[in-house]
């Protein structure tokens, strides 16, 4: 490690100053200055350790490429003429059924939104129907036989 830098994990004014300032700024800055300031020594071997468990990872899916690669697009023949044939068959046949699936999917959409609409218009009608029915009280007229609605002020909400 190199001793002379001006900010290493170690009590020196510059990481004294940074870290102040880091808890004014923002206290998580603060923290993860003093986090540095004990525990940055160690920080090499973290370092190294989680590369290395890294290039692993990666070596992995490098390798997973490569098979995907083999068997992608028809594009890697595995040499044997009658398998390849049979499988670029088979990878036309699903990609058949996957484009008639996607269609059907968006029939079905298109019904669903067409039944909410009429759904929602059949609501929408009978509210209407609802609203605009007289809400005043009726009175049979004893000498004609008749109802008659008595409408006054307020007797409608549109009315005030």
């Amino acid at each position: 490690m190199n001793t002379s830098a001006l900010i290493r994990p170690a009590w020196t004014p510059a990481t004294i100053a940074l870290m102040v300032v880091g808890f004014m700024v923002f206290w998580p800055l603060g923290f993860a200055m003093l986090a540095y300031i004990i525990w940055g020594d160690r920080l090499d071997g973290f370092k190294r350790d989680v590369n290395r468990a890294t290039d692993g990872i990666f070596a992995g899916c490098r390798r997973g490429s490569d098979k995907a690669a083999r068997w992608g697009n028809g594009s890697a023949r595995t040499g044997n003429v009658a398998f390849d044939d049979w499988r670029e068959k088979e990878l036309e046949r699903l990609n058949e059924e996957r484009r008639k699936l996607d269609e059907m999917l968006t029939q079905f959409d298109e019904y669903a939104r067409e039944l909410r609409r009429a759904k929602d218009q059949d609501e929408f009608d009978r509210f209407m129907a609802n609203r605009n029915k007289p809400t005043a009280p009726t009175k049979t007229e004893p000498s004609t036989g008749t109802t008659t609605t008595k409408r006054g002020k307020g007797s409608n909400l549109l009315d005030d």
